[in-house]
């Protein structure tokens, strides 16, 4: 629902939004990007982290992700401690952010990254509301 407020319009929550998401991780994070003023109804750009044990393994997953639509970034990680660097593919993808989408594209990024010892390791998104225009 939107009313105008100053000129501009305002969206308004309705009553009990937040317990639309389930009470776990990525329900938590959905929370998050509305009340950060994202727009649920629109697309967004989500960006999925997918954990690698090497170069190969990730140049890989992101070759299989590429092929199911995804935007790939494979990136090395040295971290604070050199025995635990690892590499990571982010797989990005414009899509309606509900909690149904999020976790069937993890699971998606899971299966596809399996055969290759690699594992859905998160998400997040910028969201599309004014904070997002940075």
């Amino acid at each position: 629902m939107q009313l105008l407020g100053r000129g501009r319009p305002l969206n308004l929550l309705p009553l009990g939004f937040m317990s639309w998401y389930p009470n776990d991780a990525d329900g938590d994070a959905l929370r998050r990007v509305v009340t950060e003023g994202s727009d649920m109804s629109q697309p967004m750009i989500v960006d999925f982290a997918v954990a690698a044990q090497d170069r190969e393994s990730a140049e890989s997953i992101a070759k299989m992700a590429a092929s199911i639509g995804y935007m790939t970034d494979v990136v090395y990680d040295e971290g604070e401690d050199q025995d635990r660097a690892s590499w990571t593919c982010y797989c990005s993808k414009s899509m309606i952010l509900t909690y149904q989408t999020v976790v069937e594209a993890q699971r998606e990024l899971e299966d596809l990254s399996r055969p290759f010892n690699g594992y859905s390791d998160g998400w997040g998104t910028l969201g599309n509301g004014p904070r997002s225009r940075a």
